[in-house]
């Protein structure tokens, strides 16, 4: 995907995409039923990349089809991209808006969608400047509008710039900021495929996902399997973040080693700083530590490590750096964003950060960690309304049963054992 952009960073006029082969997946896509572009993009192993790793053409085979299906359905894209740590989907946005585009109409062709609404981060402001161009251009290209290429298949494309929410990114409460409520999650079911936009059926893909299915769909589900080295199908953006020589955004095939990540293309540890642990796919992930170097990323594999994929954008936690603050600054950020609709995330997660706070500053208490590690069980899975608190508590939990020593030092010392004297 990404070396369809050009050295510069500007992005890809409609011809320079067109000449690259772009919207021939398209073409070909609108020449099929609906169901069979559905197929293809499930046999091609496609797995969504914003984070659950769920298949996409499963989750586009959920929405209601034929004479009786709504007329009105909606394909959505989450743009949102406010996981700390993340920034791939902006990579896609700028470089290669086209592309992202391309896939938005073949999908809501697949479902039969007449209208696609791009759901972006407000401070994407070159984003928006792009897509809104290439939306123009594809308009007048004829890829866009009423009986597209003649197929008696019309869509209308859209941009929402968001104000500004981590809830955002949480699909239903995606939904709810769409309808101009407070983003806040919603009760399943009824499914967003179902049930969604306005009550009507509505799928919701990140970018990166539907980056992918025009090439799935022009050269073949087959051929997209064959590009992955581990579970499920295609490249991947990995992305590496912290002391290591070369940060950045990487395409490589999924299922990649962390070590070859981590060595190979984030160049190593900077010149003085040990790799002490990563958090794998953005802040709501666990660490994985030198144990688990030679994970594949993908999301099966890291899951039996304990932690998930995620969004695959590596956090490198080296020697230096104080993992109590490292995990205070990390629940700070989800504290401040729990959209406080249920309890337990409401006022759980700034009881989390104050303690946090506590321990760094010199201040923690005989206890402290054993409350910190009850709210790993209170604030998990299952015990609130969406998934936000959950993953607030993945770095917190995996840290207190990876470093708990140096938590136990600080108490003991009164004082942060990393900060100067």
């Amino acid at each position: 995907m990404t070396h369809m952009m050009r050295a510069d960073g500007q992005p890809l006029s409609i011809r320079e995409y067109e000449s690259k082969g772009g919207y021939q997946g398209l073409r070909k896509a609108l020449k099929m039923a609906p169901g069979e572009v559905t197929q293809m993009v499930k046999d091609g192993g496609l797995q969504g990349r914003g984070g659950a790793g769920f298949s996409t053409g499963m989750k586009w085979s959920f929405v209601p089809m034929g004479q009786d299906a709504p007329k009105t359905k909606y394909l959505i894209v989450n743009g949102d991209e406010m996981e700390p740590g993340t920034f791939k989907d902006r990579l896609l946005l700028e470089g290669n808006p086209h592309q992202m585009l391309e896939g938005v109409i073949i999908s809501a062709y697949a479902i039969q969608a007449p209208e696609g609404i791009i759901f972006l981060r407000w401070a994407y402001k070159t984003s928006a400047s792009r897509l809104l161009t290439a939306i123009q251009e594809a308009e007048q290209a004829g890829y866009i509008g009423k009986n597209i290429l003649g197929s008696g298949f019309d869509i209308k494309v859209m941009i929402h710039t968001s104000v500004g929410r981590y809830m955002c990114g949480e699909e239903t409460g995606l939904l709810s900021a769409l309808e101009g409520k407070r983003a806040m999650p919603r009760v399943k079911p009824p499914f967003p495929q179902t049930s969604g936009l306005f009550g009507k059926p509505s799928i919701v893909n990140n970018v990166e996902t539907l980056c992918c299915v025009p090439h799935i769909v022009d050269k073949g589900p087959e051929w997209f399997r064959g590009l992955s080295n581990g579970d499920g199908g295609g490249t991947k953006l990995y992305g590496a973040s912290g002391k290591v020589k070369t940060p950045g955004i990487y395409e490589l095939p999924l299922g990649t080693p962390l070590r070859e990540l981590l060595e190979e293309h984030a160049g190593g540890m900077l010149d003085g700083h040990e790799f002490r642990a990563a958090l794998p796919g953005g802040a709501s992930t666990d660490f994985l530590t030198t144990d688990h170097l030679d994970v594949k990323m993908d999301f099966r594999s890291v899951m039996e490590c304990g932690s998930r994929l995620g969004t695959g954008t590596i956090i490198v936690l080296d020697h230096q750096t104080c993992p109590v603050g490292f995990v205070h600054n990390l629940e700070h950020f989800f504290a401040q964003e729990s959209c406080g609709w249920c309890t337990p995330c409401r006022e759980g997660l700034p009881w989390v950060e104050r303690i946090l706070k506590s321990i760094e500053e010199g201040e923690g208490q005989a206890g402290d960690l054993e409350i910190l590690q009850e709210h790993t069980h209170g604030l998990g899975p299952g015990m609130t309304f969406c998934a936000l608190a959950p993953g607030a508590m993945a770095p917190l939990q995996s840290a207190l049963k990876y470093f708990r020593e140096d938590f136990e030092t600080h108490i003991k010392e009164k004082r942060c054992p990393y900060r100067a004297n």
